[in-house]
């Protein structure tokens, strides 16, 4: 018993808060004493009212309040059908305003939706929606056929321009990054040190020399027997000389490896230093064009 009394009480609760909200939600269609006019017109660049897709297109909406009434002009939306059918393919923008019309005065409003629709006629139909005695009316502001078009291409298109430049910048680095990988890089061959030629020195002088001022030992030499062994003074004379000359060619060839082997890790050191700055400038020049694109969107 006390669970159907319950279920009662709740039913009717439910049904007052329907009905309120149904007042309070009800637009009423028709315009008092024609309280308010309402029409649109498109601009002067646009005559033939073309909608074109990917683009924002904008009405002029004028209002005039021609009553002695209170009226505030709350929302203007719009919706596409189709023109034979009158089906309704979407909702445009509904934009709230919630500004007082003054008696008398006219107020020009601008109305902007965007269009992605089939290319073709479409039936365009604009209202507005406007507070009097609080009461909410609906005003039918524009209802005519549209012609829907694509945009028109350009060479000097800006936003196209801007994807091709973006596209030909990523398809550049990728194939720069193909190149170093899989091409193979020319070698540098190390470039030999010119010894320099023994110069040779001539005494120059009237009279030459005088041999009484040179020992005697440095002039004349003991010559040699025939199938005589060399000496120890000799045999170390020589060994000295071909020591010094061993020692030198390798250090000779130890400069030319240690100078080809810091020519390859400093040319290696470069190759990718280029590589980041390339990549670097690369992903700025991009991110810096993708920001544009957007903005201009």
């Amino acid at each position: 018993m006390r669970l159907g009394i319950l279920a009662t009480l709740l039913s009717a609760v439910a049904l007052v808060f329907a009905q309120e909200e149904g007042e309070t939600e009800r637009v009423l269609e028709t315009n008092p004493e024609f309280a308010v006019g309402a029409s649109a017109q498109w601009p002067e660049s646009n005559p033939f009212g073309h909608v074109v897709n990917g683009e924002r297109n904008t009405l002029s909406v004028l209002v005039e309040n021609k009553s002695d009434k209170n009226v505030t002009l709350l929302t203007i939306g719009g919706s596409i059908h189709q023109p034979d059918t009158d089906k309704l393919l979407k909702n445009l923008t509904t934009l709230t305003y919630g500004i007082d019309l003054l008696e008398g005065v006219k107020l020009q409003l601008p109305y902007s939706f965007h269009s992605e629709f089939k290319t073709g006629d479409h039936r365009l139909n604009l209202w507005l929606e406007h507070l009097t005695d609080n009461e909410k009316y609906r005003v039918q502001v524009l209802d005519s056929i549209i012609t829907v078009v694509e945009p028109e291409g350009s060479l000097f298109d800006f936003k196209l321009l801007i994807t091709y430049l973006i596209t030909a910048g990523f398809l550049g680095g990728l194939g720069y990054v193909a190149y170093l990988s899989f091409a193979p890089q020319p070698k540098s061959r190390p470039k030999k040190s010119k010894i320099s030629e023994p110069v040779e020195v001539t005494a120059t002088g009237a009279g030459g020399y005088q041999e009484e001022w040179i020992p005697a030992h440095h002039i004349k030499k003991p010559k040699k027997a025939t199938g005589s062994r060399p000496t120890s003074g000799d045999e170390l004379s020589g060994g000295e000389t071909s020591g010094a000359e061993s020692s030198g060619k390798k250090i000779r060839k130890r400069k030319i490896w240690m100078g080809s082997s810091y020519g390859f890790v400093n040319r290696r050191r470069q190759f990718y230093l280029i590589l980041f700055w390339r990549f670097h400038i690369l992903f700025l020049l991009n991110r810096a064009s993708l920001a544009l694109f957007i903005s201009v969107i």
